[in-house]
């Protein structure tokens, strides 16, 4: 049995999956399976991946296109390894990655959740470093060090596989999946974290965001988590930061009514000045500064408008 399942869900990313299975195959640290899991991908992405001739490689196929939080769960369900790393099919790990999870494990016995700092990559521009000086070691309150800016990413992420069977898997959500299943388990198990950028997040432009393409999709429950924990005052700060960045993404299309709607939960004592600001802005204002930050991430600067 190996150490770790590499869960890798695959849907129409021909251009990207070879690269990131090579990052894997690169690894310093080589007890791993990988679990391609192909979401009944309409491109050539499941022919580049069965170009790749090693043992380690396994590929499951959807008969129809679930969703990614279904590609997950069903690399958890598949997953022969105690410890599950989910690498999204458009991200490179750098070759150190596993080992430097596997020191963390080691180290830090305790925890359950495992996580790395990564780099930002927009549209192949320069790599964009996070500015947070989260240190190593045991996250001591993962609400109020992920209150403005997440200090890992889905593709910098490794849990231990009995976390799921007591917070559950994946939800399926259309927007925030990630952020859901990020309050479960941190509000149950602990986290080890490595200041160290081992990760390249592939971020795609939100420039083509349209009221038509978030009409009728589900979204994270926030009301759910405030009403369960009320006196969880840094979860409040998290869930409300979430909300602010979501009610902009439906203002800027359009959705007037999902905004009001998430406007009226939020604590505006939990937001800075700036963020208020962008908050109320009108939806050209939005679609502006959306494009001005295009322009300084072709430059390898991230602007930081959140």
């Amino acid at each position: 049995m190996p150490l770790f399942s590499i869960i890798i869900p695959l849907y129409n990313k021909q251009n990207y999956i070879a690269a990131t299975l090579q990052s894997v195959l690169d690894q310093t640290f080589s007890d791993f399976e990988i679990l391609v899991i192909n979401d009944a991908s309409t491109d050539n992405s499941l022919a580049v991946a069965q170009e790749f001739n090693d043992s380690r490689i396994k590929i499951i196929n959807h008969p129809i296109n679930k969703g990614l939080p279904a590609s997950r769960n069903t690399g958890i369900d598949n997953a022969g390894a105690r410890y599950l790393a989910f690498l999204d099919a458009d991200d490179i790990w750098k070759p150190q990655y596993l080992e430097k999870i596997h020191e963390l494990i080691i180290n830090y016995p305790e925890a359950s959740l495992f996580a790395t700092k990564y780099v930002e990559i927009y549209n192949n521009s320069t790599p964009i470093e996070l500015s947070h000086q989260v240190e190593t070691g045991m996250l001591d309150n993962f609400f109020v060090q992920n209150s403005i800016k997440s200090i890992y990413c889905p593709s910098s992420l490794c849990i231990e596989k009995v976390v799921f069977e007591k917070v559950g898997y994946y939800k399926d959500i259309y927007f925030g999946e990630d952020i859901d299943l990020n309050i479960r388990i941190h509000l149950a198990f602990k986290m080890a974290y490595l200041n160290e950028s081992l990760v390249r997040y592939n971020f795609h432009s939100e420039n083509q965001i349209t009221h038509a393409s978030m009409a009728g999709k589900s979204r994270i429950d926030f009301d759910y988590y405030e009403n369960a924990y009320p006196e969880n005052l840094s979860l409040k700060k998290y869930l409300d930061f979430h909300r602010y960045s979501m009610a902009k993404r439906y203002r800027r299309s359009g959705d007037f009514k999902t905004y009001k709607e998430l406007l009226s939960k939020i604590d505006l004592r939990n937001l800075n000045k700036k963020q208020i600001i962008l908050l109320y802005s009108p939806p050209f204002i939005l679609q502006f500064i959306i494009k001005l930050k295009a322009f300084f991430h072709k430059k390898g600067i991230n602007p930081t408008a959140d």
